[in-house]
């Protein structure tokens, strides 16, 4: 793995987010390694297929809201009461402006990137009362050769050039640009400052 290149010193640990066996490895691993748990940071994500909606394979539907999805409640699951040990934490979503608008042949990652909205949001109902604060991220296009690959995918659909395809989507960001990886990682960042729970008031947790 080139992490564990790059930082011989941490932790590393390969798992399918998507299979529940290899979830439970890991979080194993991690009470192996650490002595607790205070931040999950929710971040695998796949892109899924990009097709009319009846060309899409059952297969691939399944696996994309496996990963996005399904692959968040598997993790929050195992570290919800290792965080709830700790005394509480912070736990992070990511997802995606596409879980707050529908994007036409793009219908197994936006439906899962929809379903966090709900995860998270009810997630922070539940476990407010356990100082673990629940929050999500929804950052735009990010540049990289996932969206590479999408935009390749999406102009071969509407059959255009990529660059015109690339062009389409930049029109629609107010600052005509995309998101850095390093951009959203400061985001993650932010809300795992040192807090006061008396600044935000009682929870609501109707």
């Amino acid at each position: 793995m080139n992490f564990r290149a790059q930082h011989p010193s941490m932790g590393a640990t390969l798992a399918d987010v998507g299979q529940e066996a290899e979830v439970d490895a890991l979080f194993e691993a991690v009470a192996q390694d650490f002595d607790g748990l205070d931040i999950l940071v929710n971040n695998a994500g796949i892109a899924g297929p990009t097709g009319a909606v009846e060309d899409i394979m059952l297969d691939d539907w399944n696996s994309t809201l496996n990963v996005c999805l399904t692959g968040q409640f598997l993790c929050v699951r195992r570290a919800a009461p290792m965080i709830r040990a700790a005394g509480g934490g912070l736990i992070v979503n990511l997802f995606s402006a596409a879980g707050r608008f529908g994007y036409a042949w793009r219908t197994p990652y936006s439906s899962g990137k929809w379903g966090v909205i709900g995860l998270t949001q009810s997630l922070a109902k539940e476990l407010g009362r356990d100082n673990i604060r629940v929050n999500a991220i929804l950052p735009g296009i990010v540049a990289g050769a996932r969206m590479d690959g999408v935009i390749r995918a999406r102009a071969a659909q509407m059959g255009m050039s990529a660059e015109d395809c690339e062009r389409e989507y930049l029109a629609r960001i107010s600052l005509r640009r995309m998101v850095d990886p390093e951009d959203i990682a400061a985001m993650v960042l932010f809300p795992c400052q040192p807090w006061r729970s008396e600044y935000f008031g009682p929870v609501d947790q109707r």
